[in-house]
Order: structure tokens, then C-alpha cells, then sequence
């Protein structure tokens, strides 16, 4: 098995021409943290937690929600009145970005999807001596 330069994988996704309906309800919002992590060969430590806000612009009202994962967490921010929402994954588990994006995009039926994966924590100190050792 070969080492990973990098400490886990932030999928990060903007997607655009979302279906309305969905966004703006907490249930769906909901269900859809809590069972995606399974979908996606996490493990989900916490239940969701969702709310409905209203931002200083009065159009930017919406959903926010997130649940933590063993791996790290997953959240979304939903903009419902401009078709809008921000997912947010990360995870220091390997996991198939291209399902989990899927399984995301299809969810909210964006239409206009833009998606990032960053590799982060390239600097990380797997071991412990390393993060101990003189400058």
C-alpha cells in the first residue's frame, strides 16, 4: 500500500440551478446529511443539525446544516431564492470524490455544478517523533 502525501480530501462543491423545492426543506436537508455519509462509507458520530436563517441581505435566506463524521464533517449552505447551495466535504478517510459528487449534485438537481477536490494537509506529521523532532 503506498502512503498518501497528503492528511484527507476536501470535496468542495457550488452548485448552481438547483431545484428550489429541495433547498429550502429542512426535512430533505436533513435526511440528505443523514444518510449520505453511509452512501459514501462514512461514519456518522452525530445526528444532523439544521437550521433555517436569514442573512443580512434579505434574499440570502436559507438552510444551513452539517453533521460530524468520524472521518470530519460534511455541511451545506443553501441560498433558496437564488437556486444556490455550498456542500463542503472533508474527510481524512480515502473516498470516491467522483460518487460522493455525484450522489451530492443529483440531490439538489444542480444544473450548473462546479466542483473542487483539494488535497489537504500535505505537511501533516503521520508520525509522532517527526512532529516532535528539532528544527
Amino acid at each position: 500500500m503506498t502512503k498518501r502525501s497528503y492528511f484527507g480530501l476536501h470535496l468542495i462543491l457550488d452548485l448552481s440551478e438547483c431545484d428550489r423545492k429541495r433547498i429550502k426543506d429542512l426535512d430533505f436537508i436533513f435526511n440528505f446529511l443523514n444518510t449520505i455519509p453511509d452512501k459514501i462509507g462514512m461514519v456518522k458520530i452525530t445526528q444532523p443539525y439544521v437550521f433555517p436563517y436569514s442573512g443580512l441581505v434579505p434574499e440570502d435566506k436559507g438552510i444551513t446544516g452539517f453533521v460530524v463524521i468520524a472521518e470530519s464533517h460534511l455541511s451545506i449552505h443553501t441560498f433558496v431564492e437564488k437556486a444556490y447551495a455550498f456542500v463542503d466535504l472533508f474527510s481524512c478517510k480515502p473516498f470516491d470524490t467522483d460518487t460522493a459528487r455525484d450522489l451530492i449534485i443529483e440531490a439538489f438537481v444542480s444544473k450548473r455544478p462546479e466542483v473542487h477536490v483539494i488535497e489537504r494537509g500535505a505537511g501533516y506529521p503521520r508520525n509522532l517523533h517527526i512532529a516532535h523532532a528539532a528544527p
